[in-house]
């Protein structure tokens, strides 16, 4: 009988490891399918407080597992395939073996979605990126791209621009699906351009390992053209890691976890921390302060049974 399971290995997974193992309560963390989260697809994080000459991501996340085997995580590979948290303890099923908890925390972050391209996959963190407030600092006085023609679009584009030379979005229709008030901001800056009715073929130069062009296909007359660009950023939304929770969790309509007081779902004793619940932020540090309250929240529910 495990006190505390926690599902996820980003941020959030490795600081509720941290405190609940400091809590002396053993806790058990599954690293998952996306082993280290999102971090792990970035290069150089230099908004994370306490690397003034900033870290890579993947070792930052390599420094929070080791601080939370220290003080006694132990950490199992593989996915969940079930969950049952109808009655507790709570029963999980993580490649074929069952798994009992007295609480849960779901830290299963939430996946970006890609294009599909094998160039875009080669060259994530060496200048294409799913994260705009992230890595928009290394793009000044560049010309970068975002595609995409929703809200996440909107946003990133704007933001960008407060770093690029010019931004332009690509969108495969001739109207963005984002919110009028968003339409409006983007159409009134002079560093946006537009490129509509078209889809990106391949990110170049993956052999070079940096970001030189995109080159296009545009859908109406099946032309293809290169347009010089240093970034790229895919703005198409996130889908968080909730599917096993359908019917059992409550959710918003995209699919991110409801909370209340802090960490809290609908069933008690299990808590939810960083990207799975977060659709606003997605930050480093915002997904570690979340994993913190899920610890404590985990750690007092756990001292009221007593």
């Amino acid at each position: 009988m495990r006190n505390v399971v926690i599902i996820g290995s980003g941020c959030a997974g490795l600081t509720a490891a941290l405190y609940t193992a400091r809590a002396n309560l053993s806790p058990l963390v599954i690293r998952g399918v996306e082993a280290g989260g999102q971090l792990t697809l970035t290069t150089l994080v230099e908004n994370y407080p306490g690397f003034p000459k900033g870290v890579q991501g993947p070792e930052l996340i390599e420094l929070m597992r080791t601080q939370a085997s220290e003080f006694g995580t132990e950490f199992k590979e593989g996915n969940v395939g079930r969950v049952d948290l109808s009655q507790r303890p709570f029963v999980l099923e993580v490649e074929k073996e069952r798994i009992e908890t007295r609480t849960l925390i779901i830290a299963s972050g939430a996946s970006a979605n890609l294009l599909g391209l094998e160039s875009e996959r080669r060259l994530l963190g060496h200048g294409v990126s799913t994260c705009a407030t992230c890595d928009g600092y290394f793009f000044r006085g560049r010309e970068v791209m975002v595609v995409g023609g929703g809200d996440t679009a909107a946003e990133d584009a704007l933001f960008l621009t407060r770093y690029a030379t010019q931004v332009n979005i690509v969108h495969r229709r001739e109207q963005l699906r984002a919110s009028k008030i968003m339409q409006d901001r983007l159409l009134r800056n002079e560093k946006i351009k537009f490129i509509w009715n078209s889809v990106v073929e391949e990110i170049l130069d993956a052999e070079k390992r940096e970001v030189t062009g995109v080159r296009l296909k545009d859908l109406k007359t099946q032309k293809e053209m290169v347009k010089p660009v240093d970034g790229v950023f895919i703005g198409i939304g996130h889908v968080p890691n909730t599917s096993l929770f359908r019917g059992q969790l409550e959710m918003d309509d995209l699919g991110y976890l409801l909370t209340r007081e802090g960490s809290k779902t609908n069933v008690p004793g299990v808590f939810a921390a960083g990207d799975v619940k977060d659709r606003v932020y997605r930050q480093a540090v915002t997904a570690a302060g979340s994993g913190c309250m899920a610890a404590i929240d985990a750690e007092r529910f756990l001292d009221g049974e007593h």
